[in-house]
């Protein structure tokens, strides 16, 4: 059976880079797929380069969990796929996922408790690169536990029944992934997105690195994500 997917993108000031990455998405509209892009108040023209290479778009107040939540509930598709700005998809994504979607479980339930994601290969030509993405790869199929960057996939039935993403201000992927996988483990598609190093490469890779695990580990010992974004995000 035939399946749509939704490419749910927020942005936030994007004029630079979104015409050129949404037309790499055009060959999936033509196949009856269709773009979601949910705006977070962007000061540039953003929204007005977007507009004719996208399916719906909506506005909201900045931050990634809230504008991923309005996309979902506007999307039409029975798979969504939830895409960062500046992540690059494989060729045939939308197959890779239809594939494994039909193969998890080959019945009229296929869908229910269908999610994954893609392996990460971080933009950078940097060494340190490759080991660091190799390390997300590993460490994601271990635990079953996702990033924004891996594209996450769900279906609707199951995004629907775990309440959807987390209206939290940081690490939604991260609580996300842990309701997902209590209903099953996440299929780790081996091709990989390729996403952008320029966080990495701004404030250096060991400082970046540190920080993020800092982040998480404090997250697992109950700091609030209000508390943790200001850290993520300095002034």
């Amino acid at each position: 059976m035939w399946q749509k997917i939704s490419i749910i993108i927020p942005v936030l000031n994007e004029a630079r880079n979104i015409q050129v990455f949404l037309q790499k998405l055009q060959p999936l509209r033509e196949q009856g797929h269709e773009i979601v892009l949910v705006d977070g108040r962007s000061q540039d023209n953003t929204c007005a380069l977007a507009r004719p290479y996208i399916d719906r778009m909506m506005t909201c107040d900045k931050g990634r969990a809230k504008q991923m939540r309005l996309g979902a509930k506007m999307a039409t598709g029975q798979v969504f796929l939830f895409l960062h700005a500046d992540t690059v998809l494989p060729q045939q994504a939308e197959q890779m996922i239809l594939m494994a979607l039909h193969s998890v479980q080959p019945s009229n339930q296929s869908i229910i408790s269908f999610w994954g994601r893609f392996n990460v290969h971080l933009s950078g030509e940097h060494w340190l690169f490759r080991i660091i993405e190799q390390m997300m790869n590993w460490r994601s199929c271990l635990t079953g536990i996702a990033t924004g960057d891996q594209a996450i996939f769900v279906s609707k039935v199951l995004y629907k029944d775990v309440g959807g993403i987390p209206a939290i201000e940081l690490m939604e992927d991260i609580e996300f992934s842990q309701r997902l996988k209590k209903f099953s483990q996440p299929i780790c598609l081996k091709s990989s997105v390729i996403t952008s190093s320029r966080r990495w490469e701004k404030n250096g890779i060991v400082k970046t690195v540190l920080l993020m695990w800092s982040i998480r580990l404090q997250y697992f010992f109950g700091v609030k994500p209000e508390l943790l974004v200001k850290k993520y995000y300095p002034q």
